[in-house]
């Protein structure tokens, strides 16, 4: 099994459709009109539906995945989300790529940190976060 080293990155696009967010809102239970009432929205700065700023954390939690995955599946587990942003809306239709890089490695405490960033197709920051993975 291997470890995680400083500057391992793994990606994953997608494009974000009307099932995406209709799912995410009846998970999550977030019926807000900024989702799911193009009406509404209309009316806004926005002019259309966003989708949940936390289904591009949930698409992070993919990379976080990868990452791991790509590691040979020790035990590890997420120990959370800091300093979380949600910079520029995401519309339906978007496509994002998550860019998911390793910054730190304490192999005393056996726990990672890693740098994400959300951009759009066109290449706009969207998201970023930074995540910390914990073997177990």
């Amino acid at each position: 099994m291997q470890h995680p080293t400083v500057g391992m990155e793994t990606t994953f696009t997608k494009t974000v459709g009307e099932a995406d967010v209709y799912g995410f809102a009846g998970i999550s239970g977030d019926l807000s009109p900024n989702h799911v009432d193009e009406q509404y929205m209309s009316a806004t700065r926005y002019g259309k539906r966003i989708a949940h700023g936390v289904l591009s954390i949930a698409f992070m939690s993919t990379c976080s995945s990868k990452l791991i995955e790509s590691l040979g599946n020790p035990p590890t587990v997420s120990y959370g989300y800091d300093r979380v942003r949600f910079i520029k809306p995401v519309f339906i239709g978007d496509t994002l790529t998550v860019r998911y890089t390793v910054a730190d490695v304490d192999e005393q405490a056996q726990r990672c940190t890693s740098d994400v960033k959300v951009f759009n197709q066109d290449g706009e920051l969207v998201s970023v976060a930074t995540h910390i993975l914990k073997r177990v």
